[in-house]
């Protein structure tokens, strides 16, 4: 693949996207990473490696190197960096892209400078930090330049992140630690608790996005669920309700809308005054959730809109925020030699 000067990288805990210039997003794949756990050669990276997710012999270990929206594994998050940006950018000496990458609003300085040294150390020529709310608030098509407020909810893998925006610049924001991935573990206690089954991370996913609810539903929905007994240690199937689901879920959704309800309280009379009139911007890939919308629209009473492209909000902000340098805040954007 011709190899482009400008990327934006959405490192998320459940996905990559990568977006380049002209070309649009161009790589949405799993953070997943295969090893050998003897040598720790890279096998795999990933589709390929996630689907060796709970299916791995002894010798390989399937891991993903970012959790709660931040590096866990910094050398294993480099490697997989590198595997990406050589795929979607093909290789030279010569030539290296400016990177910009998105962070959860409330990281540190620390976790910070490992997202922008594993960038720099798989290939970049400049890297940049931006904050994801802001992100993506423009990969939503909203003008965050404009003086009135807007409020974007971005609701991934690791991290749900809200934030009023104003000016190009964020007012308010808070980062909680409760998004996809909480909500899968919430899953796999239910099934352990109320069926007595073990189920994995793949299915527990399967489960939320097929049948979860986050607002009561008029008509029932059902799926059957495949796992081991844990008293017999037998496989075994059983059929679960997006009723069971939406208990299963109700206290991560509970905690996600009283972050929410906390920032509403904090922002000044006039934008949250603009922002019950232009509404609440919900992206993310937890945003798919059904009837997510309703819910945090029932709690705010405000209106609530998804994103047309939820999944690639923040991705294509970031693209398009290397474009922009010049108008967005200072505050939320970070040269990598900054540090």
């Amino acid at each position: 693949m011709a190899f482009s000067n400008e990327v934006g990288i959405d490192l998320g805990t459940a996905n990559v996207l990568i977006y380049i210039k002209g070309k649009g997003i161009v790589l949405n794949e799993p953070s997943v990473v295969a090893l050998n756990r003897d040598t720790f050669e890279v096998l795999a990276v990933g589709e390929e490696a996630r689907e060796m997710l709970g299916r791995t012999p002894g010798n390989i270990i399937a891991v993903r190197p970012l959790r709660d929206g931040v590096i866990s594994d910094y050398d294993t998050t480099e490697r997989m960096l590198k595997y990406f940006i050589k795929k979607t950018c093909g290789s030279s000496r010569f030539f290296k892209p400016r990177i910009m990458v998105c962070v959860p609003s409330g990281v540190t300085e620390v976790e910070k400078r490992a997202v922008s040294e594993a960038a720099s150390m798989a290939g970049a020529k400049e890297v940049f930090l931006m904050e994801e709310p802001i992100a993506a608030a423009i990969g939503a098509g909203l003008d965050i330049m404009k003086p009135d407020g807007t409020m974007v909810i971005d609701i991934g893998g690791g991290t749900t992140d809200i934030a009023i925006i104003s000016l190009g610049g964020i007012v308010i924001s808070r980062s909680v630690k409760v998004a996809g991935d909480k909500m899968d573990e919430a899953i796999i206690k239910h099934m352990r608790k109320v069926h007595k089954i073990q189920i994995g991370e793949r299915t527990a996913e399967q489960l939320k996005f097929n049948i979860g609810t986050a607002f009561p539903r008029e008509k029932t929905v059902s799926m059957e669920c495949r796992g081991r007994d844990m008293i017999s240690g037998l496989p075994v199937s059983v059929t679960v309700t997006s009723e069971e689901i939406y208990d299963a879920l109700d206290e991560s959704l509970t905690t996600i809308c009283e972050a929410i309800h906390s920032v509403l309280e904090m922002a000044p009379p006039e934008i949250a005054a603009d922002i019950s009139a232009s509404g609440i911007m919900l992206t993310g890939g937890g945003s798919l959730l059904w009837g997510l919308d309703k819910r945090i629209a029932d709690r705010t009473r405000i209106p609530v809109t998804i994103a047309e492209e939820p999944m690639n909000c923040v991705a294509i902000g970031t693209g398009l925020a290397l474009g922009h340098m010049g108008r967005i805040s200072a505050k939320q954007m970070t040269n990598q030699q900054d540090f």
